[in-house]
């Protein structure tokens, strides 16, 4: 019961990015700065999405014998074409955000992890296209490959899809713009604290 509600969940946050994508507006960044990183993953979504009309238009040719049959072989192509556009969607919508004090690292509707600027050890540019499960690592790939590493000085929570927690202190990332991403997470880091008022 618990995995159909997460599943409905993020359906329904695919649904929702879909109408902010159209209305051009971002979620969750605030006063923060917004990173992208769909550019990545924008050709192959358009192929998925080219596979699905074609099988749909080769199976409503093969089903029409069997129209009750045909109709939901349809509904489900245009179902299912409906949530690639809404993937997309989400990855436009829901970048990654650079706040004061957090990193917002995020992928789709389905990952969103904050880490505290003050826990991450180094922020570097990295192109991986291989990623192998390892304890304590997040590999967020888009396309296939990450431009970003961060090493982390203690780990920081994260939960997967279906809730169970992992303790990371390694996540790599996509980023469209990884070296100016780098950078801002450089200098947030390096960023002198504010004096206090001493007659405050």
């Amino acid at each position: 019961m618990r995995t159909f509600f997460l599943l409905v969940r993020h359906e329904l946050r695919l649904l929702v990015s879909i109408g902010l994508w159209v209305a051009r507006r971002p979620n969750g960044i605030g006063t923060g700065t917004g990173f992208g990183y769909a550019r990545g993953q924008g050709t192959m979504l358009l192929g998925f999405g080219f596979v699905i009309v074609i099988e749909s238009i080769m199976m409503s040719v093969l089903l029409r014998n069997h129209p009750a049959v045909q109709r939901a072989w349809f509904t489900v192509d245009v179902y299912t074409l409906v949530l690639i556009v809404g993937m997309h969607a989400a990855s436009v919508v829901r970048p990654h955000v650079l706040d004061a004090g957090f990193l917002r690292v995020r992928r789709a509707a389905h990952v969103d992890l904050r880490i505290p600027l003050e826990k991450i050890a180094r922020a570097r540019r990295e192109l991986r296209t291989t990623h192998e499960k390892a304890e304590g690592e997040l590999n967020l790939a888009i396309g296939s490959q990450t431009t970003v590493t961060l090493e982390l000085t203690e780990p920081v929570a994260h939960f997967t899809f279906l809730g169970r927690r992992q303790d990371i202190r390694l996540v790599r990332f996509h980023a469209d713009d990884a070296d100016s991403l780098v950078k801002a997470i450089t200098r947030a880091r390096t960023a002198p604290s504010p004096i206090p008022d001493p007659t405050g």
